[in-house]
């Protein structure tokens, strides 16, 4: 009852503001509780989308392009010989809150040199701490190895800050858009300890502030009057809803509740597709995002790699995709995804495991369980979602048709299955991973690195931390692509340590009156969208 009290009200609202041309309001779902709004600990898309819209960092992409643009840094250079980039900021970036009180403080080099040192403090607990150990000094401060002031990241004067690298990288301009290298309010940070994020609290920088967090219910931004570049912002105020039933999102979508749904359900998507007005508002093309069932190898019976190879090649990934997601999505047999430097087309080089049923039967066999005698039962776990649940039952029941085992299925909400994935993953769970950056590190590195706080399976292989190191430092383009394909073999084929699924795609509907820019990379930029007249 509170949430259609809640959206009567705004509905309400909206039209009045609407009415006399006041205000531009978009409605839109986040489907979740954001389990952080905290750029140091934020870890999931769903807390990104928000941060995107209240924080900048040193760089920003293009939406369309994906190109590297300025944001807070105005200009950078980078010293081969020192392998250090130096960034040049703007002057005219203040720190507000909620109530503009604060307007007028600027954000300076200083901030960023604190932003990037918290993050990595141990005391931080920061789980994408690892994705900066490129920075000198980094990885021996987080580990307790070292001292804040051996981070190679130093203020040199009141807008100038100088980020010195472990070794050259040319992507790192791509890495300085990412959130991991925000500028954060010092005092406000040591002023309100853990509830520096709350709606009364939170100080920002970016093109909107938190007006308002009720928590599991709707959070509301407001368009930031103290942004530098506010002139360009045109939507006032984004109302997002946390409706996590992809049905009942639907259903607002097409009462015209929501401006937006990103997520509409899959046993929908027929209908969508033929009806006169949705199929008009429904776009369908390629995301830098790839979906997998993670294995917890430590796990019986998953310890056995018999097993892990006979539940890969029992997921028909092509009938999943033509009679459960129906949106064009690409079969994966490897992890990046394409679009990015450093893909490898698994399903074309044979690498991986493609739908087949004898030689699953055979795989089991080979593990000790012939036709499935003696297996004990196996549990998928996804987040609570309509869309994951039916993908689930897909696999579950592939894997019982074609192997003749036991699944169940599980879900918990998404903030508390992270911390279950971090902490102690289930036989199987499902997991994505979308582009934080055009370069195979972001996957390859980022994620299965056995020091990566987002390698969930906890695959630990000194071989294959080998190649995407060698990877990360090397300049020359085809070594990299050539230690990508091995590194991918290593990984999907010989240790099988997940299930690659398949590429996402954008699936997307959006009202006519929205001009939106259907980012690839980076996650959605509210600033740069715009409300028509309706």
């Amino acid at each position: 009852m509170k949430k259609l009290w809640l959206l009567a009200l705004a509905v309400a609202l909206v039209a009045g503001v609407c009415a006399v041309g006041q205000a531009k309001t978009l409605y839109w779902n986040l489907s979740t509780e954001p389990p952080s709004l905290d750029p140091s600990l934020a870890t999931d898309t769903t807390s990104h989308q928000v941060i995107k819209s209240m924080f900048i960092s040193l760089c920003q992409f293009d939406d369309k392009t994906m190109k590297v643009l300025p944001d807070l840094a105005k200009t950078w250079e980078f010293d081969a010989t020192t392998s250090t980039w130096t960034f040049h900021l703007r002057n005219d970036v203040t720190w507000t809150d909620r109530n503009w009180t604060l307007s007028g403080l600027p954000v300076t080099a200083e901030d960023v040199e604190f932003g990037i040192k918290r993050l990595l403090d141990p005391a931080t607990a920061s789980e994408y701490a690892y994705v900066l150990y490129l920075i000198k000094g980094a990885e021996a401060y987080n580990t307790g190895a070292g001292s804040a002031d051996d981070v190679g990241v130093v203020a040199l004067d009141k807008y100038t800050v100088a980020i010195t690298l472990n070794f050259p990288a040319g992507y790192f301009p791509g890495m300085a858009a990412l959130w991991l290298c925000a500028p954060l309010p010092k005092a406000a940070i040591e002023k309100y300890g853990d509830k520096w994020t709350e709606a009364a609290n939170i100080v920002t920088n970016g093109p909107y502030v938190l007006g308002e967090w009720v928590h599991e219910d709707h959070l509301i931004l407001k368009k930031n009057v103290a942004y530098y570049d506010v002139a360009n912002v045109k939507i006032d105020e984004v109302y997002c809803y946390m409706v996590n039933e992809q049905s009942t999102a639907m259903a607002m979508y097409e009462a015209g509740k929501l401006d937006v749904d990103d997520n509409p359900p899959l046993e929908d998507m027929d209908r969508i597709k033929t009806d006169p007005v949705l199929s008009k508002e429904l776009k369908q093309a390629p995301r830098l995002c790839t979906y997998r069932y993670g294995l917890n190898s430590s796990k019986p019976p998953l310890d056995n790699i018999n097993v892990r190879k006979a539940l890969a090649s029992s997921v028909d990934r092509q009938s999943l995709i033509d009679n459960v997601l129906k949106g064009n999505q690409l079969p994966a047999q490897t992890w990046t995804c394409p679009g990015m430097f450093g893909y490898v087309d698994g399903v074309a080089l044979g690498i991986g495991y493609p739908f087949d049923p004898e030689a699953a039967k055979q795989y089991l066999a080979d593990a000790g369980y012939p036709g499935g005698v003696g297996f004990p039962e196996v549990t998928i776990m996804v987040n609570t979602s309509q869309g994951h649940q039916k993908i689930a039952e897909f696999v579950a029941k592939g894997w019982q048709d074609t192997l003749g085992i036991k699944v169940n299925i599980t879900n918990q909400e998404w903030g508390v299955y992270l911390n279950t994935c971090s902490v102690d993953a289930p036989q199987v769970f499902r997991m994505g991973w979308c582009a934080d950056y055009p370069d195979a590190n972001n996957f390859m590195n980022d994620v299965f690195h056995s020091g990566s706080g987002n390698n969930y399976e906890k695959y630990n292989n000194p071989a294959y931390d080998a190649l995407v190191e060698k990877a990360a430092v090397s300049t020359n383009e085809d070594e990299r692509l050539e230690l990508y394909k091995q590194a991918e073999t290593l990984i999907c084929d010989t240790d099988v340590a997940f299930i690659p699924i398949y590429f996402y795609t954008f699936n997307q509907l959006t009202k006519p009156y929205v001009v939106r820019t259907f980012a690839s990379i980076g996650g959605e930029s509210w600033k740069n969208w715009d409300i028509l007249d309706h």
